[in-house]
């Protein structure tokens, strides 16, 4: 048999620095953008720049911590690996499950919208025709090759990016240029602050903005779950990661400002995008069609990097014996086809089950919630790990060429911004709901893992 048709032992280190880079930053844009930042201005008004400046500094701290734990040892995959050596066992199993279940959660969110999105060209379609369509589509992409799922994401980010700085561009044209609306509202600067200052609705308001945009960064820590898949790692990952600060100023700082100056604050409508207002007003007669087509590669973007992860988060969890061993089991393109299978068997199951529930915007509501507290459990493993590794591995942080910046005490920082994230959830009603949902998960998870420690010990 040959080296081609064997069965191989470990991931392959496929993606390029290109496609990691545009990985990150399609992990770093959520559909939230398009789609939430209506809301998000409506609630806060011009201090929401602020909000995302300080989640996306917040969670920049993160990614280093990350990035460094990732680059002590070669030899870990995902954060999977380095919450197991350094934290123990139970840190691996808690981790690795809940960062599975948050991206099943996320990807039926987007299988979702994708069906929602795909009704807006065929209204005539059953909502469950793109939704099946769309998993089986990504399934088979993944299942042939790790470089085929770079190259997809590659592509998907792209169009993201092109609309975003197409919007940018557009914004500040129309200030440049004098433009007034038919309404009489005219593009300037000083729409940013003519309309009650920069915090309109006080700390009330520019809190209320938090809940919101915290989920709009879920996912950018998916540059970690291809570190054992990216050449050259040692090269490739710090870039990656330090090129977030400029993506957030760019992609989420001008967009935002570059809404709020062409339309006053107030005038932004919470339900729709302001997106396509945007394009609208500057005369593009095709503006919807053109959103709802950037959205549309937006979600499946996202539902792409949710099977790939996800998949790769159960590779990792039966390397460590936290899950059943065929799921450490490679295909001879080396990805775990068995844990994509499984994924996308959960994936669907999860949409069929949405369509049952009569209100979808309230079960969204709840999912997507649970799903953000989810992730913040995740980022503040990572930063506990890497305390410990800190006081465990001092000759390893004293050797490393990237450092975190601040290290124990941004650790600290950031750990009781997410302290504050989770107070904040408990202001609104159906936020709350889902925060009170969350620790059923946890629960589960104690009894599974110590069901499977008994199992062992009885084992030997």
């Amino acid at each position: 048999m040959t080296a081609l048709t064997e069965h191989p032992d470990h991931l392959r280190r496929s993606l390029s620095n290109r496609h990691l880079q545009l990985i990150a930053i399609g992990g770093a844009i959520g559909t939230g953008l398009f789609m939430g930042s209506g809301k998000t201005i409506s609630l806060a008004g011009p201090s929401i720049v602020l909000v995302y400046l300080i989640i996306g500094v917040m969670l920049f701290f993160v990614m280093r911590a990350m990035g460094e734990l990732l680059l002590s040892d070669l030899r870990y995959k995902s954060f999977i690996d380095f919450s197991t050596d350094l934290l123990g066992p139970w840190a691996g199993f808690f981790c690795g499950w809940t960062y599975w279940f948050c991206w099943i959660i996320t990807a039926i969110a987007d299988v979702i919208a994708i069906a929602a999105y795909a009704q807006y060209w065929f209204p005539g379609l059953a909502p469950w025709i793109p939704a099946v369509l769309c998993v089986l589509l990504l399934l088979t992409l993944n299942l042939t090759t790790v470089r085929l799922f770079g190259e997809m994401e590659f592509w998907f980010a792209l169009i993201k990016i092109v609309a975003i700085c197409a919007l940018i561009v557009t914004g500040f044209a129309l200030v440049a240029w004098g433009f007034e609306s038919p309404s009489g509202n005219k593009a300037t600067l000083a729409n940013l602050w003519n309309d009650g200052g920069v915090f309109p609705k006080g700390l009330g308001g520019f809190f209320a903005g938090f809940q919101i945009a915290v989920f709009a960064f879920v996912g950018i820590e998916l540059v970690g779950t291809t570190a054992a898949e990216t050449a050259d790692p040692e090269r490739n990952l710090p870039k990656a990661i330090n090129s977030i600060p400029v993506r957030i100023i760019i992609f989420y700082v001008m967009a935002l400002l570059a809404i709020m100056v062409v339309t006053p604050w107030h005038l932004v409508e919470a339900g729709k995008s302001p997106f396509v207002e945007l394009f609208v007003l500057a005369g593009v007669p095709a503006a919807a069609s053109l959103i709802n087509f950037v959205v549309l590669t937006s979600a499946t973007s996202s539902a792409n990097s949710g099977i790939f992860s996800t998949s790769r988060m159960l590779y990792g969890l039966a390397q460590e014996d936290h899950a059943p061993g065929v799921f450490a089991r490679l295909s001879r393109a080396a990805v775990p086809s068995l844990g994509l299978l499984f994924s996308c068997f959960c994936l669907l199951l999860g949409a069929t089950l949405v369509y049952v529930i009569p209100d979808v915007v309230t079960a969204f509501t709840l999912v997507t919630t649970l799903a953000a507290v989810l992730f913040m459990f995740v980022w503040s493993l990572i930063l506990c790990a890497y305390m410990a590794y800190r006081r465990k591995r001092p000759q390893l942080h004293q050797a490393s060429k990237y450092k975190m910046p601040g290290g124990v005490v941004m650790c600290w920082v950031c750990l009781a911004f997410f302290a504050f994230v989770i107070v904040l959830l408990t202001l609104q009603t159906d936020t709350r709901e889902a925060l009170l949902a969350s620790p059923i998960w946890f629960l589960l998870l104690g009894a599974s893992y110590v069901w499977k420690r008994r199992r062992a010990v009885r084992a030997s």
